[in-house]
């Protein structure tokens, strides 16, 4: 099979539910944000090595629940395909905060702002963090764009709370995988007056 088809040169893409649209297409944003952090996971879980089995489960179930969560944006709402999906609900928030309190139960209590960095693993968390609120508002838009189309949009909600959480959890795994490696949270100090 080619990886290239020719079929979106001029502009256009199909969707799982079979519809073409224009790559800039709201959902297609929608989509390819998820697509995107899936993609930062991936490199953060190359900045982790191999010596990180829990957390490397932990991740890749993440990038699993992420293609589900893809497969639903590629789908017009209330078309057939959705019928074959995994649904994105509320199990799947759940785990992740079982996962963020795991975490939190070994971290000093947070009591100031912190300034992203730190090991490598832990500066690619938290760029995941920021790439997935951006997917988060990106779903936020479909959601609206769906309303202003005369469709609920409803079927998006849980996939829009699963990436309100993944963004906890990437903020959460960042200062935990610093805690591990031994370095200190740095504190954001405000801006100096002038």
């Amino acid at each position: 099979m080619k990886i290239y088809t020719q079929t979106g040169d001029q502009g256009k893409t199909s969707l799982l539910s079979g519809e073409r649209v224009s790559k800039s297409h709201v959902r297609i944003h929608s989509y390819g944000e998820v697509d995107e952090l899936n993609s930062v996971v991936g490199a953060l879980l190359g900045a982790l090595g191999a010596a990180s089995d829990p957390l490397t489960a932990q991740l890749q179930q993440i990038q699993a629940d992420l293609l589900d969560t893809g497969a639903w944006l590629s789908a017009a709402s209330a078309a057939e395909a959705l019928e074959r999906l995994n649904p994105i609900g509320p199990a799947h928030s759940r785990r992740i905060e079982a996962l963020i309190d795991a975490m939190e139960a070994q971290l000093p209590a947070l009591r100031s702002f912190i300034l992203p960095g730190g090991i490598p693993s832990a500066a690619w968390s938290h760029l995941a963090r920021t790439v997935c609120r951006r997917a988060e508002r990106q779903v936020m838009e479909l959601i609206e764009h769906e309303r202003g189309q005369g469709t609920s949009g409803d079927g998006l909600n849980g996939i829009l709370v699963l990436l309100n959480r993944l963004s906890d959890y990437f903020f959460v795994l960042a200062r935990f995988l610093n805690h591990q490696a031994g370095v200190a949270d740095t504190i954001w100090q405000g801006t100096p007056p002038r």
